[in-house]
């Protein structure tokens, strides 16, 4: 299974690189793998100490980061390195002063495995949640350098755990320790004969939690809001929009600020054209009264985070297609009860936060409009839910500590 593994990999180079002809992100995912070695050998020498985090996409990211502020803060003199697969979270994060240095992960090869852990030479390596590269982690464990899963979810359906998959439970003997989210993970990981496994939770709750500190303040939101009722759709896809736009059409008296996933002009325009009330665009706010205005479209990325900190209720998009439900977290650090779409079932965060109140799940438009409706004018409900969500997020903290305690022994 091995050999064949190899063969697709190198099989899905050419095919990837037809992609790119006709797809944006698959241009940037082609691309940008072309300068990674060229910057990786301008950037760290031979004498350089490094380490390495590997996280897929934007998620995995912050997921990683407060693990990777603590590295960095107890070994200032060495280079962080991280990669990314996805350029949805390389594209974001190319520029944070987080990192030394980073690139997107070159295909996993055994080739450009070599010549990856050549230059980079980790002294440690953190893998974040889940992609495991079998031909990097046998790289790993060859050279004998010390290797972390942070926050780790694994399900039964994985191919860890089927009869074939001996390769890929091979590639996980590269990590010194897995740090997992649930009971359920480990027990799977202890069925095919890994016991190097803690239950620390997840790195998420830590972070969303540091938030709560930063300086969230935004003028252009204040006086938008001019202190009425504020509802935020963070991460709005087409389908979710069909969903809440009714709404946003019917109501009084409120505030609605969107930000959706995709800010193209196409998309934005579309958005603009099917909402009745006075709107107005992030990129067009300069010179006007924004008070005068309704609903605000954030068609810019890297704000939606402190725009949460104003929201008295937020829907948080990805729940009622296949490209998987974004970040209720975020909203629910600040104590803002939350609405998802009914595709979430692979998010145990969400199905935690659902069954305790703090997060509803609507079906349709009528459910989104009967939701919404209650949420924005009925104060108390709104209270009750957002105390939910907040005390969820400050019962789930520690796996930062928990993660330190262990690597440092």
């Amino acid at each position: 299974m091995y050999f064949l593994y190899n063969i697709l990999t190198y099989i899905a180079i050419p095919i990837v690189k037809i992609a790119g002809l006709f797809s944006p992100k698959m241009k940037l995912f082609v691309t940008g793998r072309k300068t990674v070695f060229s910057t990786l050998a301008s950037k760290i020498k031979k004498e350089d100490k490094t380490i390495w985090f590997h996280a897929a996409s934007l998620g995995e990211y912050e997921q990683g980061l407060p693990v990777m502020e603590k590295i960095k803060a107890k070994h200032p003199n060495h280079k962080i390195v991280v990669t990314f697969f996805s350029p949805s979270g390389y594209e974001v994060r190319k520029n944070t002063k987080d990192a030394d240095v980073v690139v997107y992960l070159p295909l996993d090869t055994k080739a450009n495995a070599k010549k990856f852990m050549d230059l980079v030479h980790p002294e440690t390596v953190y893998f974040i949640k889940y992609e495991f590269w079998p031909n990097y982690l046998n790289e790993v464990k060859k050279r004998d350098i010390k290797a972390y899963l942070i926050s780790g979810l694994f399900r039964e359906n994985q191919i860890f755990f089927k009869w074939y998959g001996g390769f890929y439970r091979k590639a996980l003997k590269a990590f010194n320790h897995l740090f997992v989210q649930y009971e359920s993970s480990k027990k799977l990981l202890n069925s095919i004969g890994f016991t190097n496994v803690t239950v620390s939770g997840d790195t998420r709750y830590d972070r969303v939690s540091e938030i709560l500190e930063r300086d969230n303040t935004l003028p252009f939101i204040e006086a938008f809001i001019n202190d009425k009722t504020t509802l935020v759709f963070g991460s709005s896809w087409q389908k979710g929009e069909a969903m809440f736009i009714p709404f946003i059409n019917n109501a009084k008296n409120i505030k609605c600020i969107i930000a959706p996933h995709t800010i193209g002009n196409d998309h934005i325009n579309e958005l603009q054209n099917s909402i009745t009330k006075k709107t107005v665009l992030f990129t067009e706010m300069e010179g006007k009264n924004l008070a005068d205005y309704d609903v605000f479209i954030i068609n810019t990325i890297g704000i939606l985070t402190k725009i949460y900190s104003y929201a008295d209720a937020a829907y948080v998009g990805g729940g009622f297609g296949t490209a998987g439900l974004h970040n209720i977290l975020e909203p629910a650090a600040f104590g803002v009860p939350i609405v998802i779409g009914p595709n979430h079932q692979k998010f145990p965060e969400a199905v935690a936060l659902v069954q305790k109140g703090g997060c509803l799940v609507v079906n349709n438009p009528t459910e989104m409009e009967a939701t919404l409706s209650q949420l924005a004018y009925d104060e108390h409900y709104r209270t009750e839910k957002g105390r939910i969500a907040g005390n969820f997020v400050k019962e789930n903290q520690g796996a930062v500590d928990s993660i330190m305690k262990k690597i440092e022994k």
